[in-house]
């Protein structure tokens, strides 16, 4: 995972670690901030520099992480009640609960859907994205819930990613928002780039800069004080849909990055369905699940 980072003047004169452990959240520690700089996996403005290097506002950073070389050799299994939505020998969709994460992270090697996949697929998985990511071809934040697709074998894991890579992969989300939404459909087109003071968000790009985000919505119900929208995302860039609904001024219920956490009794987005080209049969399949019944509750 190649990254390159800008360091925002308030980090100026902070140890080169010491940044990156706050620009980048993923990471699981400083010892493997420290053991990537000295593989020569960081280059601060094209040049290699030891962990204590002290930033300076407008410094380059490249970071090329390799995973592989940091993870533990076996990820633990885990017993765990996953809801397979749909399953054939090359790919399943899983029904995801809201605070259920992906795959492990800093530092954490336990209690996500990897763990639980390698207990019900043992090694009936791709291992394209690593030891870390065994069969994961795409991600749901962890208090997102909804449809997320796993891959068995590498053929389909390369197929399927190469229709992520294209945008040609149909996604539909649902969402209670804040407030109520204005027009009954409409689209959001504002760029993305990683928030200059909380890395492990994301915020409107300034005029010329950023990553291309396009999100379409359309309204299915009106609250008194809420709105049940749903979500076509046309890209796929990190936080997007809660970005763009708060730029819209509808921040997603429940939201604790970028609304109130107080507001729903969790982030209230779903994955509802998800629509692709079967990577060995070569058909359109499309899958969908129900809103939960929480999204629809009259009295918030």
């Amino acid at each position: 995972m190649k990254q390159t980072l800008t360091v925002p003047q308030e980090y100026r004169d902070l140890r080169l670690d010491v940044y990156l452990a706050n620009a980048i959240p993923e990471v699981p520690s400083r010892v493997f901030i420290k053991k990537m700089v000295e593989a020569g996996q960081v280059r601060v403005n094209g040049r290699l520099q030891k962990v204590k290097y002290k930033v300076n506002a407008g410094d380059r950073i490249e970071v090329d992480i390799k995973e592989e070389a940091f993870a533990p050799k076996d990820i633990p299994s885990e017993k765990m009640d996953l809801d397979i939505f749909y399953e054939d020998e090359d790919l399943v969709v899983i029904n995801k609960p809201a605070g259920l994460t992906v795959h492990p992270a800093s530092g954490s090697q336990s209690g996500t859907l990897v763990n639980g996949l390698m207990f019900r697929f043992k090694e009936e998985l791709s291992d394209i994205n690593g030891p870390v990511r065994p069969g994961i071809v795409h991600r749901l934040d962890r208090d997102t819930s909804g449809l997320i697709l796993i891959a068995k074998t590498n053929v389909a894991h390369a197929r399927l990613g190469r229709q992520f890579e294209k945008h040609t992969v149909i996604k539909r989300y649902v969402a209670r928002v804040q407030g109520s939404v204005q027009f009954d459909e409409g689209i959001i087109e504002a760029p993305l780039e990683r928030h200059r003071k909380y890395h492990d968000q994301r915020q409107i790009a300034q005029e010329g800069g950023g990553k291309e985000a396009l999100t379409l919505y359309e309204v299915l119900k009106r609250f008194s004080k809420s709105t049940l929208v749903a979500l076509f995302p046309q890209t796929g860039r990190t936080h997007q849909l809660r970005v763009h609904m708060k730029h819209l001024g509808h921040p997603i219920l429940g939201d604790e990055k970028y609304g109130r956490k107080e507001s729903f009794p969790r982030l209230a987005l779903h994955a509802q369905s998800i629509g692709f080209i079967h990577p060995i049969r070569k058909a359109f399949v499309e899958f969908s699940c129900p809103i939960p019944q929480e999204f629809n509750k009259d009295d918030l």
